[in-house]
């Protein structure tokens, strides 16, 4: 790991309405689901589309100082090495909880999930869990619009986004009343100069009580940004005092990250062609299954029984664990279903993940 940068804190930390510069998420459309679906299916979904599964290597490229974005004009995207610094720092801190995800740095945009851009002038931001995937491998997924020097907190916040957690201030739970009229004001301003609907999506609206896992407000969380004194109502301490996260990963932050990401464990089950696997999952968590096929051919795999799940094959190649395919059949009246070509005498593990599955969470998985 790299000689440690020096994290933003309560004591060097512009906050909102002190002149900071802060993330804006880009904004996208909440997911469309049947009306008629059960509310509990509803909002298992909602809260777990936007995760990966236990077991993602997710591989991040640094566009370079000669790569550029034409939009009206050419933006530079590469940063420098002291900048690149800090995002590996920021990863590492991440990895140090003993989550179930791991990050690879990889030297083509076309073998990176997570593609980093350094373009000052365009804000801190990333897409939100797996909707990266939507973006074409040419596009950033994240970017950093500022010196990241001493602001580790940035970094790490970015990533947390990419990993699927959204802002906490942003948590319905929270209680937070704002002076919406001061808060308008303040992010109209430089260095932001955001517009109404912006400042709405990144900061007075609330998140929809289906969508965050848990119901308490965590105001020293890497996700929440700082606020200078008066821009908040509620809790009323906040009239007089700015309200600045502690800066880096909070307690939450770990707990709630490895509660969505466990390790995966290394004795697993097998699943056989033709040998159904019974499953008995709560909402949110998930199962793995090795896979040795003893015949080159096509496989499909598919879960049978009420559950919407994400259904996921990597295979192990050169001792990394790469996608393969998958399958989200969440909200719909059928089953995680995808045929594959596998090949005699390599490795597979079959990654699950339930969003929900009835009264009983009990359902199956079956290959042939």
């Amino acid at each position: 790991m790299a000689a440690q940068s020096k994290s933003t804190s309560g004591q060097d930390r512009a906050a909102v309405g002190a002149g900071a510069s802060i993330c804006g998420l880009p904004e996208q459309p909440p997911r469309q689901l049947d009306p008629e679906l059960h509310p509990g299916r509803s909002a298992a979904i909602v809260d777990g589309d936007r995760k990966w599964v236990s077991g993602t290597t997710l591989r991040y490229y640094y566009f370079g100082a000669d790569e550029f974005e034409w939009d009206r004009r050419r933006f530079r995207w590469g940063g420098g090495a002291a900048q690149q610094r800090v995002v590996e720092e920021a990863f590492a801190a991440w990895s140090a909880i003993g989550i179930g995800i791991d990050f690879e740095k990889v030297d083509r945009p076309s073998e990176a999930e997570i593609r980093i851009g350094f373009v000052h002038g365009d804000g801190s931001w990333s897409w939100l869990g797996r909707r990266i995937l939507d973006e074409p491998t040419t596009a950033r997924t994240m970017n950093f619009g500022w010196d990241l020097t001493g602001d580790l907190d940035t970094a790490i916040h970015e990533i947390g986004h990419t990993l699927g957690m959204p802002h906490e201030h942003q948590n319905p739970f929270s209680g937070i009343v704002w002076d919406e009229d001061a808060v308008y004001r303040e992010l109209a301003k430089p260095p932001n100069s955001w517009s109404r609907d912006k400042t709405f999506h990144n900061i007075l609206r609330k998140l929809p009580e289906s969508s965050v896992s848990g119901s308490k407000w965590d105001p020293n969380s890497v996700m929440h940004y700082p606020f200078d004194a008066g821009l908040i109502q509620v809790p009323s301490k906040y009239r007089s005092q700015a309200l600045v996260p502690a800066g880096g990963l909070s307690a939450a932050d770990k707990r709630w990250a490895k509660q969505w990401y466990p390790t995966v464990g290394k004795r697993i089950r097998s699943l056989e062609p033709f040998r159904s696997e019974p499953v008995s999952l709560d909402e949110g968590e998930q199962t793995q299954f090795l896979v040795e096929p003893t015949a080159t051919r096509r496989y499909r795999f598919r879960t049978f029984g009420p559950a919407d799940t994400v259904l996921v094959l990597f295979e192990d190649v050169d001792g990394q664990w790469r996608f393969r395919s998958g399958d989200d059949d969440s909200g719909f009246d059928r089953n995680a279903e995808f045929d594959l070509k596998l090949f005699a005498g390599r490795r597979y593990r079959l990654h699950v993940r339930l969003y929900w599955a009835g009264d009983s969470g009990d359902f199956g998985v079956v290959m042939f």
